[in-house]
């Protein structure tokens, strides 16, 4: 029978009463005797909801253990599939050199390595049998003398050599990097409060008309200017489509905007793909041009040369520049060609760059926190401040009279976007960052694409800074302008971080470690980098792996924009709604495509184990080691650190996809 308490009453003699109902009788309870009941049930209900709690806070950390022991399991699994396959670096022709490395180069760091390695395990063994003696690093070369035995003689002069030769090198080399690494770290902190700034102020280019509804595009179009897109590619059999539709679905009128698809392709059947394509839009109403190159003079640099000599090329004011995986949206002209009017000293207006395979790995991620910081920091600083950043090469809007005003495209070096970027400037011309409009793009997934894709962007400045010196020198910009290109452009951020970063870290550090006279302090070691590295990731830190990101987004959804074979698939897939208006592509000729290209992919694509970045990782193991002995806990957890950084790399497990 149902049972509840009633109301409260009091008695004559003022005791406070509960009326008990109980159907059908009825009944007075004293209070002391219904609170104790009441007490008991709240007690009992209120352990029950304790338990349930912690039962689903147990569950759900043995969710995460499982799936952190699922992710350790499977990357244990691809190390000894590397280890099994054999494939090194060396392999075939994707352990080739990148274009302008020299072969023989590799070959001698490589063997650098191997004897720095072979050393560094010999003085480790010797640096045990001494320890194990009792000659720790307090005794005095005469007290080592005075021991009886070849042993102690040796390791006698050994310690004489580091105390008179070697440690005062490898302490003045120390202090330079320390010096280097202190400016490089001011630079970023300046960097860093400037954007806090411009946060706190909310500062940013505002366009002084806006963009107009698809309706005002129509009536008004004359209002609009002329713009030019250009898409330059090359082989790019997995893109093309997703983006000449990006580009053609642009809302700006189709009279005012004319895009030329600019094919370096070497590959017939590539090149006849794309050309299909175009035409497929042209019958849709797109003012769309299809240009290849049979003779790839200058690449990249040619193509855009020899699209800008065309004679129509005098009608239009703006160009627009997109790779073949980029894939802007439809506003974007809207929201980037406005900046221009009224402001004639603008010569290029920047979009940031969004990452659609931003969560595919470790290799994506790591990557996807940097160029976070490279953009909302680095690119907007400098656009709001001094007007002056590198030209990313896409996503960028340029006036054409500033491009034809600095000399045009040149092919002289691999960075023709920060060439052409560094004589805009010196001509005076502007450049405005907008952090606010995006356009998507893609991460290279593996190891061996992003190793190239570095190569190329760090080989080509030191060339450009050469070739550019002199016309900076005799330039009429101001003079901090000056300083900002030559000592912060280009030799602090080209040259030094890349140089002292990889020599402080990777070989002055563990060489400490060996010849223990000359010391790196622990803030150069920790707090100061470890703060840094905080900085670094303020931008993006739902991408930093393992501590900011759940367990469960390891998961990889497929993207459509993505180049991958996978992907190509999964398009395939799709409904026909989820395909931009008007593509119309022939789907079962992409499922045949799809998979003679999953074919090429798997008899091609092979992950290697990378020599020099194994050499490297056990170098700076044996370092780690080594500082054992010398009790130098900071040197010893950052070696670590680096030395398994190193080892996930060699094994080629930072492209792994973790599932």
């Amino acid at each position: 029978m149902a049972q509840w308490w009633g109301r409260e009453a009091r008695g004559g003699g003022g005791t406070s009463v509960v009326v008990k109902m109980e159907s059908p009788d009825w009944a007075i309870v004293p209070r002391s005797e219904a609170a104790a009941a009441g007490g008991k049930a709240g007690r009992g209900k209120n352990a029950r909801q304790i338990t349930w709690v912690l039962l689903l806070k147990a569950h759900r950390a043995a969710g995460k253990l499982t799936g952190a022991a699922s992710a350790a399991l499977s990357v244990a699994a691809a190390a000894r599939r590397r280890v099994a396959a054999g494939r090194t670096d060396g392999d075939d022709d994707a352990g080739a050199a990148p274009p302008g490395e020299s072969p023989a180069l590799r070959t001698r760091f490589y063997g650098c390595l191997r004897g720095f390695l072979l050393l560094s395990v010999l003085l480790l063994a010797v640096d045990v049998a001494a320890h194990l003696q009792g000659w720790h690093l307090a005794v005095d070369v005469p007290d080592l003398l005075a021991v009886e035995g070849l042993f102690a003689a040796g390791y006698a002069s050994w310690v004489r050599i580091r105390l008179e030769y070697l440690a005062p090198a490898l302490q003045f080399l120390a202090n330079a990097c320390v010096v280097l690494f202190l400016i490089q770290s001011a630079d970023r902190l300046i960097l860093c409060l400037g954007c806090l700034w411009i946060k706190l102020r909310s500062i940013k280019p505002v366009a002084k008309s806006g963009g107009k509804s698809s309706d005002d595009v129509e009536a008004g179009a004359g209002e609009f200017p002329m713009v030019l897109v250009q898409i330059p590619m090359c082989n790019e059999k997995e893109v093309y489509q997703q983006s000449i539709g990006a580009v053609c679905s642009l809302d700006w009128p189709r009279s005012n905007f004319l895009v030329q698809v600019l094919d370096d392709s070497d590959d017939a059947a590539t090149s006849a793909l794309i050309k299909e394509e175009v035409e497929k839009w042209q019958r849709e109403g797109v003012r769309i041009l299809y240009r290849h190159r049979v003779i790839r003079d200058g690449y990249k640099a040619g193509n855009l040369k020899s699209a800008m000599n065309c004679s129509y090329v005098k009608d239009y004011e703006f160009v627009v520049i997109f790779d073949a995986d980029f894939q802007p949206q439809p506003d974007f002209l809207k929201r980037t060609v406005p900046h221009f009017k009224g402001n004639e000293d603008v010569g290029l207006v920047q979009a940031r760059w969004s990452f659609v395979n931003k969560d595919e790995n470790l290799l994506t991620r790591l990557q996807n926190i940097n160029l976070c910081f490279h953009f909302e920091v680095e690119q907007q600083v400098n656009g709001i401040f001094l007007n002056f950043f590198g030209f990313n090469g896409t996503a960028g809007v340029w006036r054409i009279k500033a491009l034809e005003d600095s000399g045009g495209w040149m092919e002289r070096t691999t960075v023709e976007d920060m060439d052409i970027a560094v004589r805009a400037h010196l001509k005076g011309w502007k450049f405005l960052f907008l952090n606010d409009v995006e356009c998507q793009c893609e991460l290279p997934e593996s190891y061996e694409a992003y190793r190239k894709q570095q190569h190329r962007w760090h080989s080509g400045p030191m060339q450009l800074f050469r070739l550019c010196f002199v016309d900076i020198i005799k330039s009429k910009i101001g003079f901090w302008k000056k300083f900002n290109l030559i000592f912060l452009f280009f030799l602090l951020r080209k040259l030094i971080l890349p140089f002292y970063s990889f020599t402080l870290f990777c070989i002055i550090l563990p060489m400490t470690m060996f010849i223990p006279e000359a010391e790196l302090p622990a803030w150069v070691v920790c707090y100061i980098p470890a703060t840094m590295s905080l900085l670094n990731i303020l931008p993006a830190p739902k991408s930093f792996p393992f501590i900011l990101g759940s367990a469960y987004e390891w998961v990889v959804t497929k993207k459509s924009g993505r180049s991958s074979e996978g992907d190509l698939v999964a398009l395939v897939e799709k409904q026909s709604k989820q395909q931009r208006v008007g593509s119309a592509p022939n789907l079962d000729s992409l499922t045949k495509e799809s998979s003679n290209i999953k074919k090429d992919l798997r008899k091609k694509k092979h992950n290697r184990i990378y020599r020099k970045e194994l050499a490297l990782s056990f170098l700076l193991l044996t370092a780690a080691a080594r500082s054992l002995l010398s009790v130098q806990g900071i040197h010893f957890y950052f070696l670590l650190f680096q030395g398994v950084s190193f080892l996930v790399v060699g094994l080629d497990l930072i492209g792994e996809q973790v599932e």
